[in-house]
Formats: structure tokens, C-alpha cells, sequence
């Protein structure tokens, strides 16, 4: 039996080989078990640095939602395995996951934590003793009109393996209104993290065996339901975790090439294909990337130390903006000149800009999206 460096150890090993849920783990077993224990936002001194980033930032750590507002963070919820937020399209709400050990389920939740009606019902009735009966959902998103709900969900399934799959259903409705999207890889984790994009269907994360029989992620991308959907990055590339820029032109993502590293990458995306791809960063373990709402930067998570706990990171736009075009030589005052004008000198290059930490106490969920409300 082969197992994957996914899994959270070799103790574990026969278990999550059955157990897609543990795809959405992977990066929080990198956090290291010997660091001291982060402290809650609340309480991490020094706070979040004078930087302060634009609106306001939705984060999870410990089972408990956070925001983080003008430097200062706030709880929102207690620490009851509350993780993934992500906001309605207007901003007015939140949908987020509540995880227990044996099921979890989408809650619509305001932006101060207070919970306003459970979407999903994936406990099993108290009377069925058989634990896979129960259900999980995981990476909530919404349409952009707000009434469709985009999740990762473990049907179909049969009896213990659990393999998760796109799902989109009414808001207002059920899971048995609900319409399976893809058709997941059996024994792989299947697909998480949809992205509904504005040309209709949805990007996702595809788990499945590369030619080298390793366990690899790719991103997906799917117009209509039940269709075959096609691949977007190479299985060499090995990537996963799909952001959307603001104006829709740009996709952020974490690509890893199949080594133990984590690369922040961006392409460009037309609505069907990702143009040529953009290492940002490649000297950290990054996670979870987000487009500021206005498009001045991408925060992420990755350890503040080698093998520390995730921090919140900032990269501002100028890291990967294009450069602006060198100026025409103006022509010599005086008339003409005889013979050819001297070559201007290039200007000195600037110096790269680098990501910046913002908090250094804290541990954030490596395996929760950042939802961030301009």
C-alpha cells in the first residue's frame, strides 16, 4: 500500500487511504509540534505590525473565526470547530464550516459571528448507529448572485471511503436539491476548494495519481454539471488552492512540482485557460493566498520561522506588477545633432519586494481560505 506524503503519518496511514477529508488537512501537519503554542490573535503581543491592511480579513484558528480590522483582531465565534469562512458576493454575511469529529456542516453566520441559520444538516439521524451515514462539507462558496451555495461534498460514497466532490445547491434549499458537479478520483480525496468563476461553472482542485503514481493536485475547471471538466496546470506542476483576483483577470495558487515546497504563483485566466505562470514566492511554505479587494496586494499564510506556525503575510502589488516601460531619450536641445545621440543610462533596478509578516504570535488554519471584505 503506498502512502502518500498527505497523510498526517504512518499511524494513520491505513485509515486516511480511505478518508478523503484528510486532503483538506495536509498543510496544518506541517506546522511544527515542538514550537511553542501560538497565542490567540487576541492576545499575541506585539499585535498585527503598524501595517494595515485595507477592509477587513476573516480568519480561523483553533476552531475559532477571527477578523482582523484596522491592526486589531477580534473573535468572533468560540473555539468550536469553526473554520473556512468565506463572505456573501454584497458582503453582508458569512457562509463557514462547523466541524466535529464524525461530521460537518455549512452554517450562514453575520460578520460578527452570530450564528443566523445551519445550511446543511450531514449528522445521522441519532437512531443510525453506523458513523458512515454521516456527512461532510467543506469550502463554502457563493455564486455571484448569492444563491447557490459551491461546496465539496462526500457523495457519492460508498460506506467508509469518502470521497469528496463539487457540489452546488439553493442556499435557501437542501443538499437533495443540490446537483453533483464532478466525478472525483476514488481513493484520491477527490475535489475540493471550488471557485465559481463569472463565466458560469466552477475551478476547483482535482486530487488523483500522476505517471509516477505519486498523489498529485491540479487545477480543474468545469462549465456544466456532470460534464468531465478539464485540467488547467499539468500534474507536474502539482498545484492547488485557486484565488481569483478582483477584476477576474488573475489566478493566484499554490503549486508545488511534486517536492516538499510550496510555491505562491500567479497566472493569468481568460475565462477558459491560465496564461504563463509567476513564481512569487518560493522561499516560504506558503498557504491559503487571497486577493486584496482593491487589488493592492495578496496576503497569505506560511511560519514566521522554519517549521514555526503559520503567520499572516502580506505581499504587496508592486512584488508582481509589470514594470513600467523606460522613457524615449529626449531629444538633444539646440537643434540637430551631428553624429548619434549618446545612450541614455539605464536606471538602477529596483530592488525586489519582498513579502511582508504581519503577525508573528499567532497560528493560523493553514487548511482554512481567507475571506476578505473591502
Amino acid at each position: 500500500m503506498m502512502i502518500s506524503r498527505f497523510l498526517l503519518g504512518a499511524g494513520l496511514a491505513v485509515v486516511m487511504l480511505v478518508c478523503g477529508t484528510t486532503t483538506y488537512v495536509y498543510l496544518g501537519t506541517k506546522q511544527s509540534k515542538v514550537a511553542a503554542p501560538a497565542q490567540k490573535p487576541t492576545a499575541a503581543t506585539p499585535r498585527a505590525q503598524a501595517l494595515t491592511l485595507p477592509g477587513t480579513l476573516y480568519l480561523a484558528q483553533s476552531g475559532a473565526l477571527y477578523s482582523l480590522s484596522a491592526g486589531r483582531f477580534h473573535q468572533l465565534t468560540p473555539e468550536a470547530g469553526w473554520t473556512q469562512p468565506s463572505l456573501y458576493p454584497d458582503g453582508s454575511n458569512l457562509v463557514a464550516v462547523k466541524q466535529t469529529r464524525a461530521y460537518s456542516d455549512v452554517y450562514v453566520i453575520n460578520r460578527f459571528g452570530t450564528v443566523l441559520r445551519q445550511v446543511t444538516s450531514n449528522a445521522a439521524p441519532a437512531r443510525n448507529k453506523d458513523t458512515g451515514a454521516n456527512h461532510w462539507s467543506f469550502y463554502p462558496r457563493l455564486s455571484a448572485d448569492g444563491t447557490t451555495l459551491w461546496m465539496a461534498y462526500d457523495q457519492p460514497k460508498y460506506g467508509y471511503d469518502v470521497v469528496l466532490s463539487i457540489w452546488a445547491m439553493p442556499l435557501a434549499g437542501t443538499v437533495r436539491q443540490g446537483r453533483l458537479w464532478t466525478s472525483a478520483n476514488d481513493y484520491t480525496g477527490g475535489d475540493v476548494q471550488p471557485l465559481p468563476v463569472r463565466q458560469g461553472g466552477a475551478m476547483y482542485t482535482k486530487y488523483s495519481y500522476g505517471p509516477d503514481t505519486k498523489l498529485i493536485s491540479q487545477l480543474w475547471y468545469t462549465s456544466r454539471a456532470a460534464s468531465a471538466g478539464r485540467a488547467l496546470t499539468t500534474a507536474a506542476e502539482d498545484c492547488r488552492t485557486p484565488a481569483l483576483s478582483p477584476d477576474g483577470t488573475q489566478v493566484a495558487m499554490i503549486c508545488t512540482y511534486e517536492k516538499q515546497v510550496s510555491y505562491l504563483t500567479i497566472a493569468s485566466w481568460n475565462g477558459s485557460t491560465l496564461g504563463a505562470r509567476r513564481t512569487l514566492v518560493s522561499d516560504q511554505l506558503v498557504a491559503q493566498p487571497t486577493w486584496a479587494p482593491d487589488g493592492s496586494g495578496i496576503a497569505f499564510l506560511a511560519p514566521g520561522v522554519a517549521a514555526g506556525e503559520f503567520q499572516l503575510w502580506w505581499l504587496p502589488k508592486a512584488a508582481y506588477s509589470p514594470p513600467a516601460p523606460s522613457p524615449s531619450p529626449s531629444p538633444t536641445p539646440g537643434g540637430p545633432h551631428n553624429g548619434p545621440l549618446p545612450s541614455p543610462s539605464p536606471p538602477p533596478p529596483a530592488p525586489p519586494v519582498k513579502a511582508i509578516q504581519v503577525t508573528t504570535n499567532d497560528g493560523f488554519d493553514a487548511t482554512s481560505p481567507l475571506a476578505w471584505l473591502g
